[in-house]
């Protein structure tokens, strides 16, 4: 009986040690893959508004919407400056807005905003991610049309691998999109209202990551050439890979960037697809 007693102690303890071992290496896990979240390796962006032309068949405006292709989800980055235009250049692209999982608006601007109750009106079963400081108007047109907005504060894991840098700026409050992929991050900009540079390494502060591409609007059409040069040697020093510049950047701004980045420029304009 003794025996008995002992050897069932042995195998008790062993299915403890098992056990404990087995959770132990679960949780480590499960903590690793959250910090590890990546998107899929194939992430496609599609410029469907802008003010720079890339694609002739498609209409340009002053504005900027883009729209991100990831494994699981698809993102409408901004919804430019009116639903007509948008739409067209939608249909023309052959994007189905009713296949858009979420909308994402960087900043409370007409030319970032317009579009948004042509999509809304096609697909309300969208989630709309908002700053926080975005008016009650807005909040209650969007529920108006039978959608559903989050509002954003703080920086945020919106998807696995995609996250928002949170409210920026004093201003004029702006959010931007940070996507992790297998090259580096992505980060797409509305305006750059809080400083281009700002976004960048808050970026880079949120996912302890390099930076693989940054597109959209820079803000610095009314800079000198000192301040562009300035800033674009500050890309090179935040480790910035590649560039698409578009939007409010401004033409002078966007060929002083060619000049220095080359072959890692993109140049960007509505219907421009970059694959990352």
């Amino acid at each position: 009986m003794k025996k008995i007693t002992i050897l069932l102690g042995v195998v008790l303890f062993v299915l403890l040690i098992y056990f404990y071992g087995y959770g132990s290496m679960k949780i480590k896990d499960e903590i690793l893959s959250m910090v590890d979240n990546e998107t899929s390796k194939n992430v496609k962006i599609t410029i469907v508004y802008d003010n720079y032309e890339f694609t002739e068949n498609l209409k340009t405006g002053w504005g900027f919407s883009c729209l991100v292709e990831l494994e699981n989800k698809t993102i409408l980055f901004d919804t430019g400056g009116d639903s007509e235009t948008l739409l067209y250049n939608m249909e023309k692209l052959e994007i189905n807005a009713r296949k858009i999982d979420l909308v994402f608006l960087s900043h409370i601007h007409g030319d970032h905003t317009g579009g948004l109750i042509g999509i809304l009106e096609l697909n309300p079963d969208v989630e709309v991610y908002i700053p926080k400081s975005f008016p009650e108007s807005f909040k209650n047109e969007i529920e108006s049309l039978k959608a559903t907005f989050v509002e954003v504060g703080d920086p945020t894991e919106i998807i696995d691998g995609v996250y928002t840098t949170g409210e920026m700026g004093t201003w004029i409050k702006e959010q931007s999109l940070i996507i992790k992929t297998k090259k580096g991050l992505i980060i797409i900009t509305g305006c750059s209202h809080p400083g281009i540079l700002d976004i960048i390494k808050k970026a880079k502060e949120i996912t302890k990551e390099d930076v693989y591409l940054v597109i959209g609007g820079f803000h610095l059409k009314d800079a000198s050439d000192i301040k562009i040069q300035d800033i674009i040697e500050s890309f090179r020093e935040l480790g910035v890979k590649k560039t698409a510049p578009c939007h409010c950047t401004g033409g002078r701004a966007i060929r002083l960037f060619e000049e220095t980045y080359r072959d890692d420029f993109i140049k960007a304009g509505v219907g421009k697809v970059i694959n990352v």
